[in-house]
């Protein structure tokens, strides 16, 4: 009677609109985006100059108002601008650099920055995670020197790559070098990234001395 109950008990679906018990307690890993640098200083900056030359500016214009004379460098400007030809090397040289900051405050505020922090996978939307590049290549590189036969091991950390080179003084290098990758790959799994990068390892024997 009661392996009959129990069959009968697997045996039923959901009522319709009810979710299986299973299913209840997964939520989907929310998306990882990078993180975005606040860059204080250059809009500091930016922000002291633009209010700098805004209020010299207005304070020459209220003189020119009150029937004073405008400020010597606002006559010289106005006459360069007024006289000069757009051909004159000043001029391009001028636009260039204004080009250039304006091509630079763009990339500054269409780029993430913060490269030095690798998103962590996001299983809960409400909590963000990242790991310091130097921190996870630190781990990587101690969970390396675990492998037998490796004397010394060097890891670069990058978003979509890993580097690591490492000097191994006994066993075979090809045998070395497939436990590296092993390790290394599990060590990058175990990182939790949302975007786990691919591991380069090459092995050598250490330089043969004088």
């Amino acid at each position: 009677m009661t392996t009959d109950a129990r069959a009968d008990a697997d045996d039923r679906t959901p009522a319709d609109g009810e979710a299986p018990q299973a299913g209840r307690d997964r939520t989907p890993a929310a998306r990882a985006p990078r993180f975005w640098a606040v860059r204080r200083i250059p809009a500091a900056v930016l922000a002291a100059v633009i209010l700098g030359g805004a209020g010299l500016l207005l304070y020459d214009v209220a003189a020119v108002r009150t029937e004073h004379s405008a400020m010597r460098w606002r006559r010289v400007l106005a006459d360069e601008l007024a006289t000069r030809p757009l051909d004159d090397t000043w001029v391009r040289v001028g636009a260039a650099v204004a080009a250039v900051i304006g091509l630079w405050l763009l990339l500054l505020a269409l780029t993430p920055g913060l490269r030095a922090v690798l998103p962590m996978r996001r299983d809960h939307a409400d909590v963000r995670a990242g790991l310091d590049r130097d921190a996870a290549a630190l781990a990587l590189r101690d969970r390396a020197m675990e492998v037998s036969g490796v004397q010394s091991v060097w890891v670069k950390m990058g978003r979509r790559k890993v580097a690591v080179r490492a000097v191994s003084h006994f066993r075979a290098l090809d045998e070395v070098r497939s436990d590296l990758e092993g390790v290394v790959t599990k060590g990058i799994d175990g990182l939790g990234l949302a975007h786990p990068p691919a591991p380069t390892v090459r092995v050598a024997r250490p330089p043969k001395k004088g």
